[in-house]
Parts: structure tokens; sequence; C-alpha cells
């Protein structure tokens, strides 16, 4: 059994989103990506499936151009190679399962752009 909780230990970054890892699986990696109000992640694919939920706060989810409004609760699966980006309108706290194929450090490099 692992353990881990999304809602300790929050460290918001003040220049750039923060991507931490809080589990990683057989089959997954769960990733935690702490946003302050107006901070954004730039359009982006990942080469395999992901799902998104928005645990707390609420943002603009961009696919293909098109936006969605995300609050709260609100969770996404989205296609691998399918454009995105997002936008924090609150200080939000969002959850990204990652195929174990992933890397972190992909995500951690849009965050960091």
């Amino acid at each position: 059994m692992k353990t881990a909780s999304i809602a300790n230990d929050l460290n918001y970054n003040e220049t750039k989103p923060n991507v931490s890892v809080l589990l990683e699986t057989d089959n997954s990696k769960e990733l935690r990506i702490l946003l302050k109000k107006g901070q954004s992640m730039k359009e982006h694919q990942t080469p395999f499936p992901i799902v998104v939920e928005i645990f707390e706060g609420n943002i603009i989810f961009g696919v293909n151009g098109e936006k969605h409004n995300f609050k709260k609760g609100d969770m996404l699966s989205l296609d691998g190679s399918v454009p995105h980006d997002l936008e924090a309108l609150s200080d939000s706290i969002i959850r990204l399962s990652l195929s174990k194929k992933d890397k972190i450090n992909r995500v951690k490099g849009v965050a960091n752009s």
C-alpha cells in the first residue's frame, strides 16, 4: 500500500506552477500541480492519455483552441497527442494522472516554460 495527501504541504511558487509527485504505482504516476491565480501552462501535448481532476480552485482548460471552464470537483480525460493548455482563474490544486510510460520531467518542463 502507498499513501499520499493532495492537500498537505502546499507550496505554491510565486512565478510558475509547482509540479510534484504524489504517488507512483505499477500503472500510473499521480502528480499534483499547484497554480496561483493567473499562472498558466502553455499549449502542449502528452504522448499518452491523461486524467485531470480539479481538487481546488477554478481553471480554464483549452483543447484544440477551445476554452472550457472547470472548477473544484470536476474531472476530464484527454487522449494523447491532443494540444491543450490551462490557466488558473483562482489558486488551484490539480491532480494529474499520467501513464507509467510518461515522463514527470516532461510535465515539469511545461510548467517551467
